[in-house]
């Protein structure tokens, strides 16, 4: 798998919602509404999904293997790292 691109889409002040993330793998396919989460003890990421009828969330993508999933969420939380380093506000003296 080789994500060739991964925009930040939106930023959050929310407790637990940081940011929604697009993800384009090998210049091809697109994943949008990717969630950056905070969880108890650390960010992580939270795949697009939808509420069936039976009110149980199901992702609509999603990495197969642990391998993908761990390439993945690095990616976007070095990317969301990045962000907001790059925004962040300068410090007053």
């Amino acid at each position: 798998m080789n994500i060739t691109d991964i925009r930040i889409r939106k930023i959050y002040d929310d407790v637990r919602l940081k940011a929604l993330v697009s993800v384009t793998v090998d210049g091809d396919l697109a994943v949008h509404d990717i969630k950056i989460i905070e969880g108890p003890e650390r960010l992580f990421v939270a795949m697009p999904s939808r509420k069936d009828e039976n009110g149980t969330f199901r992702d609509i993508a999603h990495p197969i293997t642990p391998t993908a999933r761990r390439t993945l969420e690095d990616a976007i939380l070095h990317s969301y790292q990045e962000y907001l380093e790059q925004h962040r506000e300068p410090e007053t003296p």
